[in-house]
């Protein structure tokens, strides 16, 4: 299969831990090419993120030639012909050619193969289906690279067998179009995805919820959700209640603002929730503790912006909530006035919010529980409600009384001030 173009070597692929790792799979007349988002991104001269690599070399010649050169080798995925290298902390996801024996929509067997042009016809989506030289060659057997270059994004062969192989696909033709794809969708990937959608609620809420995080990082994910809403895809996704439009404010903010988009906080921007179906989605998406927990937060939280709220109201807010959480919900609260459409005047108050975000280090109470009971409080409940009295008036004097004030209001709050 001859190369149909060649790249520049870009600096990854000249840094020596990839050339020690490339040569290694080299060895004896081995073959080893780059897969993946590294050629993609190469190719379009973007930024890249992890280094994937291929190979006709079944996964156990792979440990021993990596381990024959002095480099770490990690079995991560040998079932499925994935291998590891770490190389000076820098992580090269290797795979042996295969090829896809059985399919059940979430899983598949797999055969190990030494051709090139077969493990290509069994991957998802023509761009996915490039690989690259070490020298930069590019091997599109699939019309990838053509797709990439006009924004194009569409299915190796017939799309519904690719998805019906992995349901999962479905998700991944929506995240790659979000990323590299130019309008209009390809017809034939969207009468797939319509057609067996259905079949979504059988992969896990881990896979679902990695493939939205990726989707919901985009750009501009407003636009790719109505597109899967469009076409019956989202409802069969997320259960609840949509609100398209306050994601799009919230992409719009979070630009103004000059804040990351997080995926967690654009998927609450885009659900309708309260404390119960907010539990349900963490549920279904498999949350961890932590982003359960952020979740509930930026439900059931509030921000003071009244029109008289000024730096001392939201460094109370900053100080309950904690900066993260409080800078989200000023996020949603914007993004919702804005898809409500409300007075513009309100930019200013959330980003004054934000700004004090930004600059005010959220302080401790400068008193704790020992402190208490060093005034004659016995230790237990009425320990905790004395912090929280000193610390409602902390508060309230905006953060202003040292521990030295806060110890002559403990003194008061407990009975044991002079006088």
């Amino acid at each position: 299969m001859a190369a149909i173009r060649r790249i520049e070597k870009k600096p990854w692929m000249k840094a020596p831990e990839t050339r020690v790792v490339m040569k290694a799979l080299g060895t004896d007349g081995g073959e080893a090419r780059f897969v993946g988002g590294c050629v993609r991104d190469s190719i379009l001269d973007l930024p890249i993120g992890d280094i994937d690599i291929a190979t006709h070399e079944p996964p156990q010649r792979v440990m021993e030639l990596l381990r024959e050169t002095g480099i770490r080798a990690l079995p991560t995925g040998i079932e499925h012909g994935t291998v590891t290298a770490v190389v000076d902390g820098a992580r090269f996801e290797i795979t042996t050619l295969r090829l896809d024996d059985k399919t059940d929509g979430r899983r598949a067997l797999v055969t190990f193969t030494d051709d090139w042009s077969e493990d290509a016809a069994r991957r998802d989506l023509t761009i996915n289906a490039l690989s690259m030289t070490e020298v930069g060659e590019i091997h599109d057997p699939m019309g990838g690279l053509e797709d990439l270059i006009e924004g194009r994004v569409r299915f190796v062969g017939d799309a519904e067998t690719r998805i019906t192989e992995d349901v999962l696909r479905i998700l991944r033709f929506f995240r790659f179009y979000a990323y590299y794809g130019s309008p209009p969708a390809d017809v034939e990937a969207l009468a797939a995805t319509r057609k067996l959608a259905h079949l979504l609620p059988t992969l896990s809420g881990e896979r679902i919820w990695k493939e939205m995080g990726h989707l919901l990082r985009a750009p501009d994910p407003a636009a790719i959700i109505r597109l899967m809403s469009d076409h019956s895809v989202l409802d069969h996704l997320l259960l609840g209640k949509k609100w398209i439009a306050r994601l799009a404010a919230l992409v719009e903010v979070e630009l103004e603002a000059a804040t990351d988009g997080d995926p967690l906080r654009r998927l609450t921007a885009l659900m309708e929730l309260d404390g119960t179906t907010a539990e349900a989605l963490a549920q279904q998406l498999r949350f961890s503790r932590k982003e359960r927990t952020r979740l509930m937060g930026m439900t059931g939280a509030a921000v003071p912006l009244l029109p008289d709220a000024g730096p001392r109201q939201y460094r109370a807010g900053i100080y309950r909530l904690g900066t993260e959480l409080f800078r989200d919900v000023v996020l949603l609260a914007w993004a919702e006035t804005r898809a409500k459409q409300q007075v513009a005047a309100s930019d200013i108050e959330y980003s004054a919010a934000l700004n004090v975000a930004a600059t005010w280090p959220r302080p401790d109470l400068p008193v704790k529980g020992e402190d208490v009971v060093r005034v004659g409080v016995t230790p237990g409940v009425r320990v905790g409600q004395a912090l929280s009295q000193v610390e409602d008036w902390w508060i309230e004097e905006d953060f202003t009384p040292d521990r030295s004030a806060c110890l002559e209001w403990l003194e008061v709050v407990t009975g044991n001030a002079d006088g």
